[in-house]
Formats: structure tokens, C-alpha cells, sequence
């Protein structure tokens, strides 16, 4: 009996110890910039970072909106089905997942770049207004 009083005080003090050091523990402080305010003009259902943090993509009714954080702009808007209110990144860069949690449905698309290259007044073959364009850039020397 007098072991397990010893045993007994002893977890007491233990956890006496421990409650006393983590009152020593004071939270750091936190400060609060806001970097940007955007205006989007449609009220947002949802957001996500694309991976490698270059753009916010902006889940709203109908459409969703491409924020580019290096043009500090929104670059692009991409039609979205209006039944969809989650949006989450893949872990590629060109990739999202919409889901909708009234028609218990899930789409995956994936993004691609398209560049637009200035051909006027350079040498070329082939329709001025054609739907694709390749551009050679080379060097002789």
C-alpha cells in the first residue's frame, strides 16, 4: 500500500512539473499585412493555391477565376459548370479537381498555356489568322 502512495505521489508531482512548465509557455505573437484585397465582383465559393504557389485559383458561380500572384492580376477566367462549389489542386501545377456536393459529382481538368506570338511584319507561311501558329527562333552564328 505505502508503494503505490509513493507511485501516486510521484505521477503527482510529474504532472505538476508539466502543468507548471507549459504555463511558462506564452504564444508568439502574430501581425496581420494584407498583400492584396481583390474586388472580384461574383461572391467566391471557394479557393485554391496552385503547388508551386505561382497562382490562386477562385471558384466562383459558373466560372473560376486564374489570380497570378507574379502579374498580380486575375489572367484568365475558365468556364466552370454552376453546379460545382469546391475546387482543390492536384499535385501538378496544370491540374484541379471541381466538386459538387448537391449532384455528388467530381470533374479533373487540366490547364495548358497557350502563348500568343505577334507574327505582324515578320516572314511567314500560310493564313494570316490561322488557329495555330509555330514560331522557330534560331540563331545562324
Amino acid at each position: 500500500m505505502r508503494k503505490k502512495t509513493m507511485n501516486l505521489l510521484i505521477l503527482a508531482l510529474l504532472l505538476l512539473g508539466i502543468c507548471m512548465a507549459m504555463a511558462r509557455i506564452a504564444p508568439a505573437e502574430v501581425e496581420l499585412r494584407i498583400v492584396k484585397d481583390l474586388d472580384l465582383k461574383t461572391t467566391p465559393l471557394d479557393v485554391a493555391p496552385s503547388p508551386d504557389g505561382q497562382r490562386l485559383f477562385i471558384l466562383t458561380a459558373g466560372e473560376i477565376l486564374i489570380y497570378s500572384f507574379p502579374e498580380d492580376k486575375i489572367t484568365d477566367r475558365i468556364p466552370a459548370g454552376k453546379e460545382f462549389d469546391r475546387i482543390a489542386p492536384l499535385p501538378r501545377a496544370d491540374a484541379l479537381t471541381l466538386m459538387s456536393s448537391s449532384k455528388k459529382s467530381l470533374q479533373v481538368i487540366l490547364l495548358e498555356n497557350v502563348y500568343k506570338i505577334d507574327v505582324n511584319g515578320h516572314s511567314f507561311k500560310g493564313p494570316q489568322d490561322a488557329a495555330v501558329t509555330v514560331a522557330v527562333f534560331t540563331d545562324y552564328q
